[in-house]
């Protein structure tokens, strides 16, 4: 993919926390490259590094953590910018001018003591926005997202409904006209009904402003719907990468083959559904050899002691397994994968967030 195709560019990079009984990585030597105009989905299992890695995009890893390696950005015009060696000032216009983050839980994003229109204005301010022009963008934005700005721009976040916060807080998050919009787990209070509707909501905001996403959840059907590639992550890094096309219909790794056949089905009975047996990994005692062999019913002698690089399967899929060309025969998938999803997936397999 060449830079003029790529809007960021993510290459070793490392996110650790220090622990009383050791240091803690929570993203290791990920690589990934992010299309310009294109929805990438993340997903893994709670705790396997989603939101870090989002985070890093825009050096916002939040104290005692410390990210290291190359997190690049490139705008479509000017030279490319390296994330992680911004200063504190930089930074500030860099966030929400350049790149934006809908961190998780709208319902606790907004300060309760203070309206809508304050939450604008003061964004506005705060990057040196003319107030007129930019309420006016903002009226803009929150009719694009279904909202009645009269209402809406006057009212505190205890007046709104869950789906009402979280359309006002992508509506906030685009006020400054940001190319890439990073979405960590927009969903995941909200019923099934009103997930759907953000999807279409963000799939129309795309079309209208000419976004790049990047879209975190644990939600595989719902991804879906939205992602034109998807990245999987297990253990605190990238384990599989390819088109939706790819994932659903010929997935490489048996970690997302096993994903795929976790999807619930309310026709089946609870006990008969299926589960990945065994515990996530440990972000401070590292394995040898590939991080899912534990799990893995391919491992073998080589897989507890190397780990795996990253293996072409196709132009637009890899995958970090050695054997990913047996994956098909070794973990089949009990459902087929273009059944409709009955209701929402989780990966986590202890029911967590990330």
């Amino acid at each position: 993919m060449s830079n003029t195709d790529t809007i960021v560019e993510v290459r070793d990079l490392n996110v650790t926390f220090q622990m009383n009984r050791g240091q803690s990585r929570v993203v290791r030597d990920a690589d990934l490259d992010v299309a310009r105009n294109e929805t990438l989905g993340i997903i893994g299992e709670s705790g396997s590094g989603k939101s870090m890695l989002a985070s890093s995009f825009l050096n916002a890893v939040v104290e005692p953590g410390v990210s290291t390696g190359e997190v690049t950005y490139h705008p479509e015009d000017g030279e490319p910018v390296s994330v992680l060696e911004l200063s504190e000032s930089e930074l500030n216009r860099f966030r929400w001018e350049e790149v934006a983050m809908v961190f998780q839980g709208a319902m606790s994003s907004f300060n309760p003591v203070t309206t809508i229109r304050t939450h604008f204005r003061e964004t506005l301010q705060d990057h040196n926005r003319d107030i007129p022009a930019g309420m006016d963008r903002a009226r803009e934005l929150l009719e694009s997202v279904y909202l009645d700005p009269d209402r809406i721009l006057d009212s505190y976040a205890h007046e709104l409904s869950g789906g009402m916060k979280q359309r006002a807080l992508i509506a906030l998050s685009l006020v400054l006209e940001p190319d890439l919009l990073v979405l960590d787990e927009p969903t995941a209070a909200l019923d099934l009904l009103m997930q759907r509707s953000i999807v279409t909501l963000l799939r129309e905001l795309q079309a209208e402003y000419d976004l790049t996403l990047v879209f975190i959840t644990h939600d595989l059907p719902l991804l879906t719907k939205l992602a034109d590639r998807i990245a999987v992550m297990y253990a605190f890094n990238i384990v599989e990468i390819g088109t939706t096309d790819d994932l659903l219909y010929n997935a490489s790794h048996p970690y997302t083959r096993a994903l795929l056949d976790t999807t619930p089905d309310l026709n089946v009975p609870v006990d008969e559904m299926n589960i990945i047996e065994g515990s996530k990994p440990d972000p401070v005692d590292h394995i040898p050899g590939c991080s899912y062999h534990p799990r893995c019913p391919m491992a073998d002698a080589q897989c507890r002691s190397d780990d795996p690089p990253m293996m072409t399967v196709s132009d637009s899929h890899e995958s970090a397994c050695f054997y990913y060309d047996e994956a098909d025969d070794a973990v089949p998938i009990s459902a087929a994968p273009d059944t409709p999803p009955t209701t929402s997936q989780s990966a986590a397999t202890d029911g967590g967030e990330n």
